[in-house]
């Protein structure tokens, strides 16, 4: 079957996606879209359904329900050929522990029919940073080596999409740094679509175009990290001598605000971000003592709450 023509601009179309495991529903509706060349962040707290989704995704399990198009095309109906265009790691890569980088490499490149040349073997090694390492035992690496290897296993057929399953979980800072290149390199040098699961919002923050949140296994929110993350609405918090005389205030002259937290200690309420200033203001104009001042943006509040859960 020829390959199809991508004509929605969509590399990948999930709706509605459930999936149960004996009455446990990992899966309850989850639905999402990743565009030609997004670095997609796909964030949520450890259980929210993550994994379970992107399995379904790469059909190493069945959905229950929902629709998977990959490339314009049904999973179902076309899985070899779509499957043929994906690279992924879903959990930790494993290799042969006393074979080297590239014998590892060579080796899985036999068994699934690859074409790729010794040469092209070792132009991906150095792409992902193991130049130089290209003999050395797999049990010798370290744990970013060995996420690095992962990644080169993933390039070898040359994948139109790259799923990385939380790619820098148990590295040290180094080597959160070093896997973060690698995937940006992956999208501006290669071209490559990369879907990037990951339970931590500063690492999205710094690396996605477009993400989707989930929790509960259900679709929170999804669009570009730009927007969501830069919204003029900030959640604030502030610590008084008197938070009584201060929710008065904030009645009288800020009506509008959405009020979130009010205690004997705390006032939490969300306002645009260039009206905290006016807030300051009006306290210390009539005399409140303001202890601190915490603000976040709101969807990193609304995420922080949903781990706390």
């Amino acid at each position: 079957m020829q390959c199809l023509i991508v004509m929605s601009g969509n590399v990948v179309s999930v709706k509605n996606l459930k999936k149960s495991f004996k009455g446990f529903e990992a899966v309850k509706d989850v639905s999402f879209t990743v565009q030609k060349n997004d670095v997609f962040g796909f964030l949520g707290p450890n259980g929210a359904g993550k994994s379970t989704s992107l399995r379904c995704m790469l059909s190493l399990i069945q959905a229950d329900a929902g629709q998977i198009k990959l490339f314009d095309q049904d999973l179902q109906r076309n899985r070899s050929n779509v499957l043929s265009k994906i690279g992924s790691i879903i959990e930790k890569p494993d290799f042969y522990k006393y074979l080297s980088a590239f014998k590892n490499l060579e080796l899985l490149a036999r068994i699934s029919g690859s074409s790729v040349s010794k040469s092209e073997l070792y132009d991906i090694l150095e792409f992902v940073g193991l130049q130089g390492r290209e003999k050395h035992k797999f049990r010798t690496f370290s744990h970013g080596m060995k996420q690095r290897l992962g990644i080169a296993q993933a390039l070898m057929h040359n994948p139109e999409l790259i799923i990385l399953d939380e790619p820098t979980t148990g590295l040290d800072p180094q080597g959160i740094v070093d896997i973060r290149n690698l995937i940006l390199k992956l999208s501006k040098e290669q071209g490559k679509t990369v879907i990037l699961s990951s339970h931590q919002l500063a690492e999205i923050e710094l690396i996605a175009n477009r993400m989707v949140i989930i929790n509960k296994g259900k679709t929170i929110i999804e669009g570009s990290v730009n927007e969501l993350l830069n919204s003029s609405n900030m959640v604030v918090k502030f610590q008084l001598d008197d938070t009584g005389r201060g929710e008065k205030l904030l009645a009288k002259d800020f009506g509008d605000i959405r009020k979130l937290n009010f205690t004997e200690d705390e006032l939490t309420f969300e306002i645009e971000k260039m009206r905290i200033a006016d807030v300051v203001e009006c306290f210390v104009k009539n005399n409140l003592r303001i202890y601190s001042v915490e603000q976040k943006r709101k969807l990193e509040d609304y995420f922080i709450k949903m781990i706390e859960e």
